[in-house]
């Protein structure tokens, strides 16, 4: 099991992380749901801060940054995989989900997430 070091973070990040906790959305809603009352036997943290950015989720124990994406244009797109690659140099691993997957397809979600975490224990 690896153990990872504490993450940096902003303090603009960690204002910004508290104020997302009080105002997910649907899909990030019914996620957090779905992963709590699973038999996943995780510690899933909510608006994580990293460096400047904040992650939807995040799981300490394998690494894994867990993103719930809606619907955006393309400079969104670059701005997030600018975002992710800063982050993944630090030693995380990111999983993405759309929010039409995780609102209609919750156990494939779930499923999927499981599978990842196996893989990243057994590293």
């Amino acid at each position: 099991m690896r153990n990872h070091h504490i993450l940096p973070y902003s303090p603009a990040a960690r204002d910004l992380s508290r104020r997302l906790r009080k105002n997910p959305t649907k899909a990030e809603i019914k996620f957090w749901n779905l992963v709590k009352s699973s038999d996943l036997n995780i510690v899933l943290r909510r608006q994580m801060p990293i460096l400047d950015y904040v992650v939807d989720f995040y799981i300490k124990e394998v690494g894994l940054a867990i993103e719930i994406d809606g619907k955006y244009h393309d400079h969104q797109f670059l701005e997030d995989a600018t975002r992710q690659g800063r982050i993944e140099k630090l030693g995380v691993r990111f999983m993405r989900f759309s929010n039409d997957d995780v609102l209609n397809q919750p156990f494939k979600v779930l499923d999927d997430l499981k599978c990842r975490i196996d893989e990243l224990r057994a590293t």
